[in-house]
């Protein structure tokens, strides 16, 4: 397997993307750290891993918290003796026109989305740079500025992501001499709670037009290349943003 004796930590890894992403780690032989808000929630996606033959730890944590993070990690170290991937999966949205928005609609989501990814990621290489090896890939979105397309209501989210597009970039020049390569993924329209109000609005329909796949994308999607990633097979892949959005931004 791709990721044997492999420990890895997914944030936002309750439901969604961030489970699909654990379990697939889980599978290729990784021990994985299911970190979320709700513990309960985490320690039904570690009952699943180890059903799987891994090893797994729940782990509720507040991406927004130094304080929270660095226990996780200190947490994940006690339990597993180092971390080698980290999963940056944590992130909210919220639709409301610009003029609309407010301090706190603004705070909420650059603290979970970019600061978050920023805490974790610190955190989390202070370990790898121990043994010289690390993967960390950060989630970041199509509406991430420079990588994609911008769309209305959500100029929060995307201000978010385009940090982390940046933050990215960043890490990676200062990391890779260590042997932590950091790259992100940029998905489109996954199929996850997040699209919900596409369907309740009646605009998913219009939505596909514009995908040449014609489907929305499923979380295996992203946990596939996430895996990739995560694995010895990616030692070249640094700094990049690779984009899954079955073929949208070319239209």
């Amino acid at each position: 397997m791709k990721l044997d004796n492999k420990t890895a930590i997914v944030t936002g890894a309750r439901r969604g993307i961030g489970r699909t992403i654990a379990l697939a780690l889980a599978k290729e032989g990784a021990n994985v750290v299911v970190s979320d808000i709700s513990q309960e929630d985490c320690q039904k996606v570690v009952t699943e891993i180890e059903g799987l033959g891994r090893k797994g730890l729940a782990l509720k944590c507040d991406v927004t918290s130094r304080a929270e993070v660095e226990d996780m990690v200190r947490r994940t170290v006690a339990e597993f003796g180092k971390v080698d991937i980290l999963v940056n999966n944590a992130g909210i949205i919220s639709f409301k026109p610009f003029l609309e928005l407010t301090d706190e609609d603004w705070d909420n989501t650059l603290n979970v989305n970019l600061k978050g990814q920023f805490l974790c990621a610190r955190a989390v290489a202070k370990e790898m740079a121990k043994n010289k090896w690390g993967r960390i890939i950060n989630i970041a979105s199509i509406s991430s500025g420079g990588c994609g397309i911008a769309f209305p209501l959500i100029a929060h989210y995307t201000a978010s992501k385009g940090g982390v597009m940046a933050l990215t970039e960043a890490l990676a020049l200062e990391l890779t001499p260590q042997g932590i390569n950091v790259n992100a993924i940029c998905p489109g329209a996954i199929d996850t709670d997040m699209v919900k109000v596409l369907k309740e609005s009646g605009q998913l329909e219009q939505l596909l037009l514009r995908i040449p796949k014609g489907r929305l994308g499923q979380p295996e999607d992203i946990a596939n290349l996430a895996v990739f990633l995560a694995s010895d097979e990616s030692d070249y892949i640094s700094g990049a943003a690779i984009v899954i959005d079955g073929g949208w931004l070319t239209t």
